[in-house]
């Protein structure tokens, strides 16, 4: 299976847009579990994807559910990131076919989602006290490329 940026519930337009382009650059698969804030019709989804937006290699999903019964990938390839989570991005060996996983713009990812993940929680560490966390497409970005490092 081909390593992806899992999106859930996304709420901006832009920011899944950027984050499309940024799996046209590293070569992943995007994946959008619904509902979304937006219609991926949205003009802010192609401005932000530019025209790289039509070799996004998309995957929606209508639930987390139906995102682990379809694309159904193995709970070791699973990143879910949070701000809180025990793990720095720095110190984690990458699977092959990793599956980065990001919530909702304003309340990250819901009990349901980590229940028995708790020990997938991958945060990106802030240098700085005046901020807990990135927008959402830089965010998937520096996790994208720091997953790569041991793989490329």
């Amino acid at each position: 299976m081909r390593p992806a940026i899992v999106l859930v519930r996304p709420e901006i337009a832009g920011n899944t847009g950027s984050v499309g382009r940024t799996c046209v650059a590293l070569d992943l698969d995007l994946c959008l579990i619904g509902p979304y804030g937006f219609q991926i019709t949205d003009r802010n989804v192609r401005r932000a994807g530019l025209d790289y937006w039509q070799h996004v290699s998309l995957h929606e999903f209508d639930s987390w559910d139906d995102f682990l019964t379809r694309r159904a990938p193995r709970l070791m390839s699973l990143y879910l990131f949070e701000e809180y989570g025990a793990t720095s991005v720095y110190d984690v060996d990458f699977a092959p076919d990793f599956h980065l996983v990001f919530g909702q713009e304003t309340v990250g990812l819901s009990t349901a989602e980590l229940a028995g993940r708790e020990d997938r929680l991958v945060k990106l560490p802030m240098r700085s006290p005046h901020i807990r966390s990135l927008n959402l497409a830089n965010a998937a970005t520096a996790a994208a490329y720091q997953a790569l490092r041991g793989i490329l």
